[in-house]
């Protein structure tokens, strides 16, 4: 009883205490739930009186800190405070002229990057990714709580998991995902999953074939990240199972050909996000060129997603491994274990409710259909959605821009679920058509499939949540502060792909870094050369190309790498792997392949050295790696 009332007590406390926080008649437009120590800021202030005049400093205890008010010329009622900057942390706080306090709760800078980190570093430990994953949005729910641990937590239920789903395109991956999944039940209830191993057997009859395969399919479904990894990794396990090829192995070609390819592909869900960034920035400075054609003009420069494509390549054909991936191969092929010892696959695809009956024919079309049902309507979605979106276009507008544009305005994530829904449709009706199953034994088969994926999707929830918590806490805007410094022009390449990588690392997603980077990357390689009278009109030109390319790369190698990232974590459930182990096995390939990206490739273009030549040196660099530091299994 006087636990509960104590708990009561501390509960109304708390209330009253942000009650007295709140903001009088004076607003903060741009207020932000933390601020971090050292950072600068810009305040914008609104008010209907007089009293903004009355405001004067920020303090908290006997330190102070003098706003320097400027009237916005487009809005009298805004004064803006720029370079605001606090010198500790705590609770800072504005007295105005009617005795009410606006607060400003502030943490060390470095604390930022403490969510990720605790989160990363415990998954890595523990191998509890959905432990690790809550830790790491408790933590930074209570630094925004000021530090009060109760408040966190349940902030961290009520505030940022369950608030994550919300969001319509993280709720259409999860319906994608969850149908997908429902669509692969059936297929294998039906028989069909085995009877594509049959088939596929006699073109891929050992682990060497299996794995070009994957990777070439991988390449031709380039269009989308997210329906590159659910389908060819739901088609291609079997197989690979079969073969022996570790669920390591198979989660690494699927996950170094989803965002690789679509990050560089002409046509792609990806085209119209990076050019709608590009062309912002463009704006902003005034620059004429065309966002489409500069892209292209990038793609010689992205050097992470295309040695990322050759690396994959070059491991499958010569089948050669080295470090965690060769002893996960060796494991594979001479104790016929695909998982590790104590390994737990995202999805469980071998339950005895979506295994075929004994006497069930082994059909290949009963699983090639419905998948090819999904990538022609997916497709076909994006397309009628991207020409609705477009519009319509100039005339002397070329066949591939017109192309990009159009799969660049599409609804991707509604088409996703289209072609999800349409292939267990398709899924369905041929089992029943053949009355291989009923319409009962059909829809549990569906529901099983279903069920295998609540593991993954309770980690995808969890993996937004925390990526939630690092904009709250301003992650990536600690990183740039603190990196600030580092960005001279002939280096403004290889620091902006080193950002983008320890960005997308810690928040899990290359989108968001992309659109963190842009506007304040472009604007910088664009005026930074212009700036240096020793550097030559050409290079200032590679310079130019090179970031943007870096941004797009970095933004890739660091969602590659990191455990916190959707598409590693689809990868991992689409391949059934374990999914610590998929980004341990993954990551060693990753920042060889980085390395090389920076040393024969972004290093020489802020030197002004064009892509041709690196890129083929470095891919010479990478066959020798795998020659001659690989082992076979």
């Amino acid at each position: 009883m006087k636990l509960s009332r104590f708990l009561y007590i501390f509960l109304l406390f708390s209330f009253i205490n942000n009650l007295s926080a709140a903001d009088g008649p004076i607003n903060i437009q741009n207020s932000k739930s933390v601020y971090l120590s050292g950072v600068d800021y810009t305040f914008q202030f609104k008010t209907e009186t007089d009293t903004l005049a009355q405001i004067i400093t920020i303090f908290k205890d006997n330190k102070s800190i003098r706003l320097n008010l400027v009237q916005s010329k487009n809005d009298k009622s805004i004064y803006v405070a720029q370079n605001i900057s606090f010198p500790e942390s705590g609770k800072w706080q504005i007295q105005t002229a009617e005795d009410k306090n606006i607060s400003f709760w502030v943490i060390p800078g470095w604390f930022s990057l403490l969510p990720p980190f605790i989160a990363i570093l415990l998954a890595l430990i523990t191998r509890q990714v959905l432990v690790a994953l809550f830790a790491g949005v408790f933590f930074g729910a209570t630094l925004i709580a000021e530090y009060n641990p109760l408040v966190g937590f349940l902030n961290s239920l009520s505030d940022f998991i369950a608030k994550a789903p919300a969001n319509p395109d993280n709720m259409a991956i999860l319906v994608f995902s969850l149908t997908l999944g429902g669509m692969v039940g059936v297929i294998s209830k039906s028989g069909g999953t085995q009877g594509i191993v049959e088939w596929l057997s006699k073109y891929a009859s050992d682990s060497r074939r299996g794995q070009l395969v994957t990777w070439a399919m991988g390449i031709v479904i380039f269009f989308d990240d997210y329906a590159n990894t659910l389908i060819v990794g739901n088609t291609m396990r079997p197989l690979t199972d079969r073969l022996k090829i570790s669920r390591e192995k198979l989660a690494y070609l699927v996950d170094s050909t989803a965002a690789p390819i679509a990050t560089v592909a002409i046509v792609s869900t990806w085209i119209g996000y990076q050019l709608s960034l590009i062309d912002n920035s463009f704006k902003a400075l005034g620059i004429s060129e065309n966002a489409y054609v500069t892209f292209i003009k990038t793609i010689p420069f992205a050097f992470y997603p295309i040695f990322t494509l050759l690396f994959g390549f070059l491991i499958a054909v010569t089948g050669r491994d080295f470090l965690s991936m060769l002893s996960a191969e060796k494991r594979a092929k001479h104790e016929g274990k695909l998982l590790a010892a104590g390994a737990t696959p995202l999805a469980d695809l071998a339950e005895e409710d979506i295994l075929a009956d004994e006497g069930t024919p082994l059909r290949w079309y009963n699983a090639l259909i419905p998948v090819a049902a999904v990538i022609i309507a997916t497709i076909g979605g994006l397309w009628l959605t991207g020409v609705e979106a477009t519009g319509e276009m100039a005339p002397d507008v070329s066949l591939i821009h017109y192309l990009s544009t159009v799969f660049g305005n599409a609804s991707s994530f509604k088409v996703l679920i289209w072609g999800a829904f349409i292939g267990s449709t398709v899924a369905i009706v041929l089992a029943l058509s053949q009355k291989i199953l009923s319409l009962n034994n059909s829809i549990k088969a569906w529901v099983s499939g279903v069920k295998s994926m609540l593991m993954a999707a309770l980690i995808l929830v969890l993996a937004w949540s925390i990526g939630n918590i690092c904009k709250e806490v301003q992650t990536a805007d600690y990183v740039i502060w603190a990196t600030a410094d580092l960005l001279s022009p002939n280096w403004v390449p290889t620091v902006t792909f080193l950002i983008a990588g320890i960005i997308a690392f810690s928040t899990g997603t290359s989108w968001a870094t992309m659109a963190i980077l842009t506007p304040i990357v472009i604007p910088l390689a664009y005026q930074l050369p212009l700036a240096d009278p020793t550097i030559s009109a050409g290079t200032q030109t590679t310079i130019f190309l090179s970031s943007i390319a870096a941004i797009l790369a970095g933004s890739t190698f660091g969602d590659h790498c990191s455990p916190i990232s959707d598409t590693t974590i689809m990868s991992s459930m689409a391949s059934g792997s374990d999914h610590i182990d998929h980004v341990r096995t993954q990551m060693p390939y990753a920042i060889v392949v980085a390395l090389v990206s920076i040393i024969f490739g972004f290093i020489p273009a802020g030197f002004g050295f064009g892509g041709l030549f690196e890129m083929i040196l470095g891919a010479i660099v990478l066959f020798l790696i795998v020659r001659f530091v690989g082992k076979k299994a």
